[in-house]
């Protein structure tokens, strides 16, 4: 199991017609062989896998990356109940550049973002 950095920005829709890469999310995700998250590899490793939501106009959030069952989310404070942000059945997709995730925004409206990079993660 390796821990990768992916890059996301927002993917086309009514509001930017080609998209936006000043409004996305960077984040951490342990990642198996087949570009699948790993639940088991995230327990030992939950600490690392941090959330950056950038977007225009606003200031950066900072959130941890989750997972209950077989859903993920991004959860900004944990002290904080329904603060969390849940990815579209990210538990079936691959993370892999090219592919597409949603979000479903705490405003619950649901993003779909495009994958621009997944790297390896070099802990700072």
């Amino acid at each position: 199991m390796t821990l990768y950095r992916v890059h996301m920005v927002l993917a086309r829709n009514d509001e930017f017609p080609e998209g936006s890469s000043r409004h996305g999310y960077d984040f951490v995700v342990p990642l198996d062989e087949q570009g699948r998250l790993d639940p088991a590899s995230w327990k030992s490793h939950a600490k690392d896998c941090v959330v950056r939501r950038f977007w225009v106009g606003e200031e950066d959030q900072r959130g941890r990356l989750r997972h209950a069952g077989t859903n993920w989310f991004i959860d900004y404070d944990e002290t904080v109940v329904g603060d969390e942000e849940p990815f579209f059945k990210l538990d079936r997709h691959a993370v892999k550049t090219g592919e597409y995730l949603s979000v479903n925004e705490r405003d619950g409206e649901a993003h779909t973002f495009r994958i621009v990079s997944v790297e390896p993660y070099v802990k700072a």
